[in-house]
């Protein structure tokens, strides 16, 4: 396997049919080729977020023809949280099977958090640069609008030098796009902080987005480190009414700019999506993306597809990205129960990262992914055969079946006891069950 360079990210070495480490670990967990990775990894439809200064044990492809992958938030809020809680939220993600995590920390000691989390993250691990620059603005001067856009600068050099994996950077919200945004309504306006904070940048100082304006300063470090670069959608949409507006597409038409110049720069990129969407627009919107933004991995909060349900909120998502995924997403980011309410608990990160993950086995099932469709097709055989050792292994949640020890024999289970559907038809079929 080829020792990679600084500068030399996956999508370079792709391009020059290079096989690398990750590359070939990637293939084995999603039981495909290493030469398809790499050649998808080198069109930009499969990217693998992983910073060249930290090296993980295990690596995750986000794109065309692999599993759906989930992302879980976390991170600090000032007075509500603080950096053992968040180690704590980590370690539970990826004990429930998020493939990344993101940091959103905007309490104190940015700097101290995010190295304290990233120390011993064995997934991949992203961050929003635009949270830390507006909270050093804040705590500096008294007001975010203060902020420069060099310390803006500052902030993305900064998390790649820690080992930053992927960055959520808001570079389409340009003064186009706001005008968008003016010209046609809407109810909950923006409801991303990155792209709250930079429009009130932009509106006080009357001048364009410095992420976009210093684009080509993002991709030298981006390339540098290797950072997956995940285009911001500081416009989705925060109700159900308000999707699939000018705004939103208008900030669309500038990533899928965006996303060619990542690629001529040689830096893997990814795009982020809504949001808020009723069920009949989310296909629509997943095949726009893919047209506008030349087939890379998109990334999808949800979609929400519905506003009334607070509490539930990792369900209206769950239903979302199943929706989303199956149409062409790549990788959800959870909802938690929380959304809407207040900053998540243990339980909260739990749910979200287990309804995340059955939405995207869901979506696998429907694209024909084929270790999705072997797992259930397990499943459907302990079932019949009443094995629930097997069904426990086979389970995204094992828990339930720690929950209830009491009901399942061999016999059947508490709701039917001996008369146990499957049992009575395998007897009269003459067909064992231990056979099934």
């Amino acid at each position: 396997m080829a020792k990679r360079q600084w500068g030399e990210t996956l999508y370079v070495l792709a391009q020059k049919g290079v096989m690398t480490e990750e590359m070939q670990q990637v293939a084995e967990k999603e039981g495909v080729s290493p030469e398809y990775v790499m050649s998808e990894v080198a069109a930009g439809r499969v990217v693998i977020p992983v910073n060249i200064v930290r090296p993980r044990a295990q690596y995750d492809g986000i794109g065309k023809g692999l599993t759906t992958k989930v992302n879980a938030n976390i991170g600090t809020s000032l007075g509500t949280s603080g950096v053992e809680r968040e180690i704590h939220k980590l370690q539970l993600a990826v004990e429930c099977g998020a493939h990344a995590v993101m940091d959103l920390s905007t309490g104190p000691d940015i700097d101290g958090v995010r190295q304290a989390l990233i120390k011993d993250c064995p997934v991949a691990f992203g961050t929003v640069p635009i949270y830390q620059a507006t909270v050093e603005a804040l705590e500096a001067s008294g007001a975010f609008i203060h902020m420069t856009p060099e310390q803006m600068m500052d902030a993305v050099r900064k998390q790649a030098e820690d080992g930053v994996d992927f960055m959520t950077i808001h570079c389409g919200l340009t003064r186009e796009a706001i005008e968008r945004l003016r010209s046609h309504p809407r109810i909950a306006d923006i409801v991303s902080r990155g792209g709250s904070f930079l429009t009130g940048w932009m509106l006080q100082h009357d001048k364009e987005n410095p992420f976009f304006e210093r684009f080509d300063e993002i991709l030298e470090i981006a390339r540098r480190y290797d950072i997956t670069l995940s285009l911001g959608d500081a416009l989705r949409p925060g109700c159900v009414a308000d999707a699939t507006d000018r705004g939103q597409i208008q900030e669309l038409i500038i990533l899928g700019e965006l996303v060619d110049r990542c690629r001529q720069a040689g830096v893997q990129v990814m795009v982020e999506g809504p949001g808020h969407m009723a069920l009949h627009q989310i296909e629509m919107n997943i095949k726009l993306q893919k047209r506008l933004c030349e087939d890379a991995p998109f990334y999808v909060l949800g979609p929400l597809v519905t506003d009334i349900a607070p509490g539930y909120d990792h369900i209206t998502s769950a239903i979302g990205g199943a929706i989303a995924a199956s149409a062409g997403a790549d990788f959800l980011c959870y909802v938690t129960p929380a959304e809407h309410l207040s900053l998540p608990n243990d339980e909260d990160v739990r749910m979200g990262v287990i309804a995340s993950r059955i939405a995207g086995h869901a979506a696998d099932l429907a694209k024909g992914i084929p270790s999705a469709v072997q797992r259930d097709r397990a499943m459907g055989m302990a079932r019949k055969a009443l094995n629930w050792t097997k069904q426990r292994e086979l389970a995204i949640d094992p828990r339930p079946f720690e929950a209830h020890p009491h009901t399942r024999t061999e016999e059947g289970c508490s709701m039917c006891g001996p008369y146990c559907a499957m049992r009575i038809v395998s007897d009269h079929l003459g067909k064992p069950m231990t056979h099934c």
